[in-house]
């Protein structure tokens, strides 16, 4: 009988994980991105992109990818209020930053404005929208984003303006766009808008953060079912996991697949969720 560590490797080989969380940040995370490179790798995925919500990732990228090779490592740049918001020069640096592994832009997390009202907080926010209309500082952002072919996430805003955000990225030529865990607060998308957000070129997310601990809003079976009425075609899975009362990202991803296979979601559309549509997003080969 084959040791156990080399089933769960099996069923996780050629897997990129577009959300992953880790250490360094300014908030406890589980691992950190030398290790989480490490323990992806001999599970036998394929990638990760690492997400901070603070700061761009893409120099932890360049330098992990030194120190582990044979994964395929990826950053970012979230705009919260820490890089200047709706900042297109911070896009554009990030994009330039050596290696060139900067791939992924997130509109406001944790400063947006809804993330802002739904925690019923006084303070400062993002906005990307007013009266129903990106304001200019987004469509520059956007354009920023197409120019250098990077993938734009919608970030922690509402289903109305990742509508928005999708509509006007087609406009300026972005092909690469991701509905950021569409489901959970303060997004909570409808199955109609995420068939919209799909209908426009946009990949819908389904993260395991939201089956679990301090987010949990949902069941196996809630996310089978949008995952049915999308299309697995137009969705990606990922972990959103780093939290240190969370598994570890490949252990999160294990448990999410093992819970959508009991649903009725086959190995197939998994592998096209997990390995081929992530794969796309970040400009490499299909999966062999």
């Amino acid at each position: 009988m084959a040791p156990l560590f080399l089933f769960f490797a099996s069923l996780l080989t050629g897997v990129i994980d577009i959300h992953a969380h880790c250490a360094p940040d300014s908030v406890p995370r589980s691992i950190d991105a030398i290790d989480l490179a490490k323990l992806a790798k001999a599970r036998g995925m394929r990638g990760l992109v690492l997400k901070n919500h603070w700061e761009p990732t893409a120099s932890v990228a360049y330098l992990v990818r030194k120190e582990v090779p044979g994964i395929e490592v990826f950053g970012g740049i979230d705009l919260n209020r820490s890089v200047g918001g709706m900042n297109p020069e911070a896009v554009e640096h990030m994009a330039k930053i050596t290696g060139g592994w900067g791939r992924f832009v997130w509109m406001s997390t944790f400063d947006s404005q809804a993330q802002v009202r739904s925690d019923k907080e006084n303070r400062p926010f993002v906005a990307v929208s007013r009266n129903g209309q990106l304001l200019p500082e987004t469509k520059s952002v956007i354009a920023m984003i197409a120019k250098y072919h990077l993938v734009l996430a919608t970030g922690h805003n509402t289903p109305e303006e990742d509508l928005l955000l999708i509509r006007n990225a087609r406009e300026q030529g972005v092909r690469n766009i991701v509905v950021t865990h569409a489901m959970m607060a303060p997004i909570h998308m409808s199955i109609p808008q995420m068939k919209e957000a799909a209908s426009l070129g946009a990949l819908i997310e389904f993260v395991y953060n939201g089956l679990i601990g301090h987010y949990k809003e949902f069941t196996f079976a809630d996310y089978a079912r949008a995952i049915r009425v999308v299309g697995p075609e137009h969705c990606v899975l990922s972990s959103d996991m780093g939290q240190p009362a969370n598994p570890s990202h490949p252990d999160g991803l294990q448990l999410f697949f093992e819970g959508l296979k009991k649903t009725g979601i086959t190995d197939a559309e998994i592998a096209m969720m997990a390995k081929q549509n992530p794969a796309r997003l970040l400009g490499l080969a299909p999966f062999q």
